[in-house]
């Protein structure tokens, strides 16, 4: 009896010993998938797993809500799927280059844990650990943080709570929710390519250190290419010669003069041209495009040099 006591009593040590390693290793993966999901996850998804933020409000379709997905509807193997391979249509990209197996795993854990089956009030941002005690003091702020009322509503609209609101948003807010709601988002933002390159431009010429550091450099370097057909091979030597100084190297348009054409160059590359017909394709490079820089090819190349080039840029689709 005392035999069987002790043997027992040293199974249930040997138990209570294994659930409290299992408990520290699952603690210890959470944590580790805290420093992965605030370092890679965060700027997307939100530190509250609830994707507010101010990535989501440019991004369509926007990140996925944790805070709102059921763990039974979205599994483990998904989730570590979506965060290794990404999700083609979204703008989840793969991590498998930068986070390792243990890793996903980690990350995946933490998120289900903290967002998804355990939701607690210290992961909403607006706390007082996180630096905003007493966070109501902002309540008049709140209609233009939350999009209830536009943030580029007329002045003379606004009551007098409402533009103390306003005042209060930009002074304390706007760094983080800058783009707000506004009813008329105006022109779109883009780089202007005006500093680039020293000296007299050439794209054939070899640059400096300090040209050649420039991100339209990316751009005039010609791709790789392996199993081309005869006709593709002429149509990019074709190609470099005749086209690559407005469309860049790898045919993106995004070299430092397509880039600074107005309108820009196009991206041949893209999918919406390199999937229209042969023939209309030779009719625009023959005749031109008015109301563009892009020139009549018709006197300086014939019908069957157009067709190489045509094919060279299809060839990613053969």
């Amino acid at each position: 009896m005392i035999g069987l006591e002790f043997y027992l009593g040293g199974t249930c040590l040997l138990i209570a010993s294994a659930l409290h390693s299992a408990q520290a290793s699952t603690a210890e993966a959470i944590e580790k998938g805290k420093l992965s999901y605030d370092f890679y996850c965060y700027q997307c998804h939100g530190y509250a797993g609830d994707a507010q933020t101010l990535a989501t409000t440019y991004l369509s379709p926007q990140p996925r809500n944790f805070s709102r997905t059921s763990p039974q509807l979205l599994t483990t193997e998904k989730m570590v799927a979506a965060v290794t391979h990404g999700r083609e249509g979204t703008a989840m990209v793969s991590f498998s280059s930068v986070l390792s197996k243990d890793d996903i795993d980690n990350v995946v854990h933490y998120i289900r844990q903290r967002f998804m089956n355990d939701i607690k009030p210290d992961y909403i941002y607006h706390t007082e650990a996180n630096g905003w005690p007493n966070h109501q003091r902002y309540q008049p702020a709140f209609p233009f943080a939350s999009g209830q009322l536009p943030l580029d509503t007329p002045w003379q609209q606004l009551s007098e709570a409402q533009k103390k609101g306003k005042t209060l948003f930009m002074q304390s807010c706007v760094s983080c929710h800058d783009r707000a709601v506004v009813t008329d988002e105006g022109p779109i933002w883009e780089l202007r390519p005006l500093s680039y390159p020293r000296k007299h431009y050439d794209h054939k010429t070899p640059l400096d250190s300090i040209s050649g550091a420039s991100p339209y450099q990316l751009h005039e370097q010609i791709p790789e290419t392996t199993n081309l057909s005869t006709q593709q091979q002429r149509g990019g030597v074709l190609f470099q010669q005749n086209c690559a100084f407005c469309h860049g190297a790898d045919a993106t348009g995004k070299n430092w003069i397509g880039s600074f054409m107005q309108p820009h160059a196009r991206d041949l590359t893209n999918h919406e041209i390199t999937k229209r017909q042969e023939q209309q394709l030779l009719q625009l490079i023959r005749n031109g495009l008015p109301n563009t820089s892009m020139p009549a090819w018709k006197h300086v190349l014939n019908d069957e040099q157009i067709k190489d080039i045509i094919r060279y840029l299809k060839r990613q689709q053969i």
